[in-house]
């Protein structure tokens, strides 16, 4: 299964595209930039949905759902806004179609013009704020605390599975505050559930830090992200959470009444995490045999193989690997009997081991003799001989989930450490970022100048101003003048 798959080392990108198609995860579409998420694709990024909607809820957020399609003269109310957005929008401009006089096929009917064009969302905040004007009247509606799980359209020139694609699913958060603390405490606060989602269910390593105003969201006052590093030493965004202030409540008009009877317009975040996830899962711990997923977020924890010759052999191997699956299933692992009679053991262990599966038992007539099962680990391809009256099963291999869940974390935290360098100097920074990557430490005088200069001459962008920098003055790296604290320069998807 994993015989042909390109190593990282010798073409990165190319061992990215083939394994995403080799585990089934997703494929491109026949509409130019877009992906279709296979079932097993769709069933990881599930997991995620699934943990991430949770964590949303026990924050107080309640989901809803809002139109595709936003007028085009909303996208104008925010100037900020329209220009960031501009170059990436797909319009609608007609609403009917008939078939060609010449019966070549089927036309746009010229006559059914759209009096005003419609655009595919890009993002929610117009449609969205011009429905909370409706919504929002006094500060007893507030705080309203509102996700929506969608497909967000961004017309991508250079796409990637995953990582970029013309249509790709996402969820975004929209709140409304009655004061400027509130809504920089929730800011704060969603930025904080993306970091535990990433590092405790992923297992991905992430840097919580703040935008330059460079790089910040289109109609944002402030915006908060996590950065993740990927094993090719470029670093991925991997979520984002924006402070709005209240640009989009005057953009819309959306005020509310005080407690002390005046009248103020109403503070906003937003904030979201896209299928881009699934890139970073990938990357961040798959190697040369195939995808590694961490047990947390596996459709299928573990899976058993029979081994066998004959029926006889098969019928009585079954009975004992239902009755493993009945003791993991009663503590909540996620267990697939594999007993296909089109496909041989061996092939079956590469497959499962390609689609990044972490427990793979085996299970043969000698082993029910015996009472012992084989068991393997996709984390460092190790095996084991368990001894069944040993340990009661579901709490043996609880723990070996646990343990691989964390031992994939430390792989990966390790790593990032091994690739954040520190340096003083330009041609330090220059020789970092060639021969070794990763996330550079480096200081910055503060401007937009230098950013875009340092952008231009190495293709490197400030990923973040970490938020537990410390303070301190430097020279920056490449005009020499006065620096406040370093910030995290790498090269990045």
């Amino acid at each position: 299964m994993s015989k042909g798959l390109p190593k990282r080392s010798e073409d990165y990108s190319l061992w990215y595209n083939e394994l995403v198609k080799r585990a089934d995860l997703a494929e491109n579409s026949a509409v130019r930039g877009c992906m279709v998420i296979k079932p097993y694709g769709y069933s990881i990024w599930e997991k995620m949905q699934a943990q991430l909607d949770k964590m949303f809820k026990e924050t107080g957020h309640t989901n809803a759902y809002f139109p595709l399609f936003i007028p085009k003269s909303f996208l104008s109310k925010e100037a900020s806004h329209v220009e960031g957005f501009a170059k990436e929008c797909a319009v609608v401009t007609h609403y009917r179609l008939k078939n060609a006089e010449d019966g070549s096929g089927v036309i746009v009917d010229p006559e059914a013009k759209l009096e005003e064009e419609l655009i595919v969302r890009p993002t929610s905040e117009t449609v969205i704020w011009s429905t909370y004007k409706n919504w929002i009247q006094s500060y007893r509606d507030l705080p309203l605390l509102v996700n929506q799980w969608a497909n967000v359209v961004r017309w991508e020139m250079r796409t990637r599975l995953f990582l970029r694609t013309s249509e790709f699913l996402w969820q975004e958060g929209h709140t409304a505050h009655a004061t400027a603390k509130e809504a920089m405490d929730e800011t704060i606060q969603m930025m904080n559930v993306y970091a535990q989602f990433a590092e405790e269910y992923m297992a991905v390593p992430v840097v919580k830090g703040r935008k330059t105003e460079n790089e910040r969201f289109a109609g944002a006052d402030d915006t908060l992200c996590i950065e993740a590093m990927m094993q090719d030493g470029k670093a991925l965004q991997a979520g984002t959470s924006h402070f709005l202030g209240q640009n989009f409540a005057k953009a819309f008009d959306v005020k509310f009444a005080t407690k002390e009877g005046g009248l103020e317009y109403v503070w906003g975040t937003s904030w979201g995490v896209s299928t881009r996830l699934m890139g970073a899962l990938i990357m961040a711990h798959s190697d040369d045999n195939g995808l590694l997923l961490p047990p947390k977020l596996a459709p299928i924890q573990v899976v058993i193989v029979p081994i066998y010759r004959g029926e006889a052999e098969l019928e009585m191997i079954s009975v004992k690997a239902k009755e493993i699956m009945s003791d993991l299933r009663k503590v909540g692992v996620s267990v697939k009997y594999d007993d296909r009679d089109t496909q041989k053991p061996g092939w079956k262990f590469a497959e499962y081991e390609l689609k990044g599966v972490p427990v793979r038992i085996a299970l043969g007539p000698r082993d029910l003799e015996n009472g012992t099962i084989e068991i393997a680990r996709r984390d460092n391809l190790s095996k084991e001989t368990f001894d069944l009256s040993s340990q009661p099963i579901a709490e043996k291999i609880s723990g070996l989930l646990e343990e691989i869940q964390q031992g994939i974390y430390k792989k990966a935290f390790d790593f990032r450490a091994s690739v954040t360098t520190e340096v003083n100097s330009w041609e330090e920074f220059q020789q970092v970022l060639e021969e070794k990557g990763g996330f550079i430490s480096a200081h910055w005088d503060g401007t937009s100048e230098t950013e875009e200069k340092i952008k231009e001459l190495t293709k490197a962008t400030i990923r973040c101003i970490p938020l537990d920098r410390k303070e301190e003055t430097g020279k920056c790296v490449l005009t020499g003048k006065p620096s406040q604290g370093r910030v995290y320069f790498a090269k990045a998807y």
